[in-house]
Parts: structure tokens; C-alpha cells; sequence
């Protein structure tokens, strides 16, 4: 019993957490505040207070949770246009309202995280719903980084059916 309440108190708190986060985290400038806001990204940790397992086992083993390493890695050799065409399969959200900038300003979406897949998260972190995410995942949806090319090159092999984490 006491377990079950420790477990409500530390969802609850990482909801507020990452409502705090959010609001300040993102600058929004007024127009957008009166405007219906698009989805935004809260980066994987926001996932860890109730996906513990999934969670963890993304972060051990599934290489996308450590994908910016390979932008640090190649960085010297590339020009700023070549390391922009990385952001968008190496980072969470890149090119999006609230998606990744670049690693100082929003360093919590600089790998290929939770949301590359299943959707921007705040809304469903708020509301702990499960419509509010994008669950059952098809190999098309991988498709968007995926491309025939890069499943050569980087012998990429699909991660639907385990749930990549």
C-alpha cells in the first residue's frame, strides 16, 4: 500500500516537474500564447517517472538514445548545412514547434528519443492518457529516418515489433 502511494506521489511530482519545466523552459512569444499551441517535446526523462522499464531499457540499449554522439563524432569534418541534415534523424524534435535548437539551448532533445516515435509528450505527460500519445507503432513510421539508403549503410534493422526499448 504504501509502495502504491510512494508510486502516485512520484508520477504526480513528475508531472508537475515537468510542467514547471515546460513553462519556462520554452520561450512563447504572446501571439502564440493566445493561439492554440502545437504539441511539444518534453525530452525522454519526462517519459522515466511512469515508463520506469521502458525507459530504462531505451537509455542501455537502444543506439538513438545516444544518437548526437555521432554528430559530435563527425562534426569536424562537416559543414553547418551537412550537420543541419543530421539533426533532423539524430535529435528529438529538429525543424518542430518546441523540438530540438541545438544542444545549449535544448539539451534534453538532443538524442533521437521517446518522442521521435511516439509524438510529442506534453500533452500526454499532462494528462497521463493514452490517446495522447502515438502508440502502436508500424515499421512506416521508422520509414521517416529510415530511408532504403541509410537501412544500407547503416544496417538498420527494425525495432517495431520489440518496441525498440
Amino acid at each position: 500500500m504504501l509502495r502504491e502511494k510512494m508510486d502516485v506521489l512520484l508520477r504526480l511530482t513528475t508531472v508537475i516537474q515537468i510542467a514547471v519545466f515546460i513553462s519556462h523552459a520554452i520561450p512563447v512569444s504572446p501571439a502564440l500564447a493566445e493561439s492554440p499551441s502545437p504539441p511539444t517535446f518534453v525530452g525522454s526523462q519526462a517519459c522515466e517517472g511512469c515508463h520506469q522499464d521502458e525507459y530504462k531499457s531505451f537509455a542501455t540499449y537502444a543506439k538513438k538514445s545516444r544518437s548526437f554522439q555521432s554528430i559530435e563524432k563527425l562534426k569536424e569534418s562537416l559543414t553547418p548545412e551537412e550537420i543541419d541534415t543530421c539533426y533532423s534523424c539524430h535529435t528529438t524534435g529538429y525543424g518542430q514547434p518546441g523540438g530540438f535548437v541545438d544542444p545549449e539551448r535544448t539539451p534534453h532533445l538532443k538524442n533521437a528519443g521517446c518522442e521521435v516515435c511516439h509524438g510529442p509528450g506534453a500533452t500526454h505527460v499532462t494528462t497521463q492518457k493514452p490517446g495522447d500519445i502515438k502508440r502502436n507503432l508500424t515499421k512506416k513510421d521508422c520509414e521517416k529516418c529510415h530511408i532504403s539508403e541509410r537501412v544500407k549503410a547503416f544496417r538498420y534493422k527494425p525495432l517495431v515489433h520489440g518496441g525498440a526499448h
